[in-house]
């Protein structure tokens, strides 16, 4: 395993075009892994090129790993819809294995909280497998809570997964919230 020495060629950037065709390629390893993602594999490269694009042009932050200028690994906070849920994110983040235990997960999803937080963000949600434990624990040492559990939220060859809802808060002393309403 690497230690931190061996991460100093490690970049988390903002996506960028150039990282289009290497971002594919770590969604359709972590996707075809069947464990971690509601997609079983990339969509066309088309289709995720414009989806990348997308983001790019200010629809939500997308941080990328750039291990010895090779991405491995993702984390995005993306929009909700809905003028209502418009303060609302969605995060996802994936890494291929051999870049996992590492702390690069960490530093992906320090970067993309911040920058959710930067563009308004108020509230980020997020799903995560029922037994995937590692990743709802690196969601908890963030402060995401989870907030129910979805059954069956997942079929992958026929298994069923249930799948905690999670959420993070942005703390916001200044905003006035009337408990007495809700």
């Amino acid at each position: 395993m690497k230690n931190s020495k061996e991460l100093v060629s490690l970049v988390v950037e903002p996506l960028r075009e150039m990282h289009f065709t290497g971002l594919r390629c770590v969604l359709d390893t972590v996707a075809r892994e069947k464990r971690f993602l509601a997609f079983t594999q990339a969509p066309p490269e088309e289709e995720a090129f414009a989806f990348y694009r997308s983001i790019v042009a200010g629809g939500g932050h997308m941080s990328v790993a750039v291990l010895d200028g090779h991405v491995v690994g993702w984390c995005d906070v993306l929009p909700t819809y809905g003028q209502a849920r418009s303060h609302v994110g969605t995060l996802g983040i994936g890494l291929i294995p051999s870049a996992r235990h590492l702390g690069i997960g960490s530093k992906l999803m320090g970067v993309t909280i911040a920058a959710a937080w930067s563009k308004g963000f108020t509230r980020i949600e997020l799903a995560v497998r029922a037994d995937n434990k590692n990743a709802k624990a690196l969601y908890e040492r963030f402060g995401f809570e989870a907030e129910g559990l979805m059954r069956r939220a997942l079929q992958i060859d026929g298994v069923y997964n249930d799948c905690y809802s999670m959420a993070l808060l942005r703390d916001l002393p200044e905003l006035a919230f009337d408990r007495e309403r809700s």
